[in-house]
């Protein structure tokens, strides 16, 4: 009788279990998962073949379909990466890794029809970071009635290599930048199939921030992803110089020389020769080498600077919604020159880089405070310098332009100095207040107030997403940058206002003109490790 009553159990069991949701794209049948608000997710999707062997540095070639139906309940692989620092704020180690990475997810809002849609694309220097990290949920984006699509990319040196063997297999002349192209692929796969999960193809927002931001604006300035989406969100981008495919550009040695230098390093005398290397040892060596994951300029996936595509008014025109953390730089200390022992070290290290720009300087970032301004000086002309470029040039360009300056901070993080710090405004934007982050990440308290903020915070995001226009009830409108410099800060509470932090920009976009016009280096190279700062005033386009 026991062993009859535990098969009629286990029956009934079987029997009660919820039916998978199932949905049917091009490539065939997925069965995902459906959570307790009604969302569905399906996970670890292929959009391109795994790029191994011969497919390594090469363009992504879509996936083929299967036979039944796919099970769609875990995510795939993370691509190739080096471990974090386990001290690291941002240690989120991915549970596997593979070459064989190329997949996506979606979360899809119960009883979606046509509904906006958002492609995420995760940060990480692109060097790191995967869709499936836990800071990535975005339930609580696609209970607000937006499909979610998260991608994965190629990253580091099997993303963005240029090499001249690679430029000679190319039917383009051109290398690196695979990790875009993926990106690309990925977008393509969108507009195909994201109707089958109740998203609107012709509704499409991309979004990403760090290295996501920076992907967001190589996908609005590049030629091959027009018409792909239609409203873009840059969080915490960074508007790099990029290396040219063939030659030395702003003090950087040619894409395609670097690529030598490596394939020298490995005693590899052939492309051939390079793919044999294995995966991790190229992961894991490339970055002691000196190289430097950057896209290139190819003259096929990217034909000009960021900032030359921008000023021309090329990049797409879509409305975009940017902005920056107030503490960028307490968490990429990295990214910071030294702090000088004191303000006299620091006012004469100034006078001497920026000459008849020091007072300039100095009144923005004075001495009073030096570590302070350092901090500030670095965040503004890498992160706000960007956030507002971007602002002002689609508004140029006659589009509705978002900008946005983050302040808010938490007692956690002010504990440790990192108010308002790199990334902290994402668990916010994913409403992840009280959900697992990563270890070292100080965690947001769980109380009212934070939840509040984060509801406002994916109501302004997701309102974009559906009409290009942020909204969020009960909180003050979000004027379009325009004449007015119009922006939202984030604090405790969301808080309208124009020109944020006077007087940045316009020194900013001085300080790049020159160098551009001078053929120098823009990036880190600012404050006390700024160098000669050319003294010829800025006559470029910009102005």
């Amino acid at each position: 009788m026991k062993m009859l009553a535990s098969i009629l159990a286990a029956a009934l069991s079987v029997a009660a279990a919820p039916t998978p949701p199932t949905v049917t794209i091009a490539q065939g049948q997925l069965a995902g998962t459906t959570l307790a608000d009604g969302t569905r997710v399906f996970r670890g999707i292929p959009y391109a073949v795994p790029p191994v062997g011969d497919l390594r540095w090469k363009p992504p070639v879509a996936a083929g379909g299967w036979q039944g139906v796919r099970d769609a309940t875990r995510f795939g692989a993370a691509c190739m990466q080096p471990k974090s620092k386990p001290d690291s704020l941002y240690a989120d180690d991915p549970a596997a890794m593979s070459e064989d990475c190329l997949s996506l997810n979606v979360w899809s809002p119960k009883g979606a029809k046509k509904a906006p849609v958002i492609v995420w694309i995760h940060g990480g220097a692109l060097v790191a970071g995967y869709a499936a990290s836990p800071i990535f949920d975005a339930q609580h984006i696609a209970a607000k009635g937006v499909v979610v699509v998260s991608v994965q990319y190629r990253l580091g040196i099997l993303g963005f290599l240029a090499h001249p063997g690679l430029s000679a297999e190319s039917p383009q002349h051109a290398s690196g930048n695979y990790g875009l192209l993926d990106q690309i692929a990925a977008l393509k796969w969108v507009k195909a199939n994201v109707a089958a999960f109740g998203g609107d193809p012709a509704n499409v927002t991309i979004m990403g921030e760090s290295a996501g931001g920076l992907s967001v604006m190589d996908l609005l300035a590049s030629p091959l992803a027009k018409g792909l989406y239609t409203k873009a969100i840059a969080q915490s981008a960074y508007m790099v110089t990029n290396p040219a495919l063939k030659s030395a550009v702003y003090g950087a040695p040619a894409a395609e020389q670097v690529g030598t230098m490596v394939g020298q390093a490995f005693k590899a005398p052939d492309i051939a020769a390079l793919r044999a290397v294995p995966a991790a040892t190229l992961t894991d060596t490339a970055p002691t080498l000196g190289y430097l994951t950057q896209p290139t300029i190819d003259g096929w996936v990217l034909t000009k600077q960021l900032v030359d595509t921008f000023d021309a008014g090329e990049q797409a025109h879509v409305p975009l919604l940017a902005g920056f953390n107030a503490g960028e730089i307490r968490s990429l200390r990295r990214l910071a020159p030294p702090i000088p022992t004191d303000a006299a070290a620091y006012e004469k290290a100034i006078r001497a880089n920026y000459g008849n720009l020091a007072d300039a300087f100095l009144k923005l970032y004075p001495g009073t405070d030096v570590e302070e301004s350092v901090l500030a000086a670095t965040r503004d002309g890498i992160y706000g310098w960007t956030a507002e470029r971007l602002a002002e040039k689609q508004s140029a360009a006659g589009q509705p332009a978002y900008l946005y300056y983050y302040q808010h901070s938490y007692p956690a993080a002010d504990a440790r100095g990192l108010n308002a710090f790199h990334a902290s405004e994402i668990p916010y934007v994913f409403g992840l207040i009280g959900a697992a982050l990563p270890v070292n990440w100080p965690a947001p308290p769980v109380t009212p107030a934070e939840r509040g903020l984060s509801d406002a915070m994916i109501d302004y995001w997701t309102t974009f997403a559906k009409t290009g226009t942020p909204r969020a009830a009960g909180h003050p409108a979000w004027s379009p940058y325009g004449k007015a410099k119009a922006y939202m800060a984030f604090r405790d509470r969301p808080v309208a206002g124009t020109n944020v932090l006077p007087g940045h920009y316009a020194f900013n976009e001085e300080v790049v003109c020159r160098r551009r016009a001078a053929d120098q280096l823009w990036f880190v190279n600012i404050g006390v490790a700024a160098g000669s700062v050319p003294q010829t005033p800025c006559a470029g386009p910009q102005r």
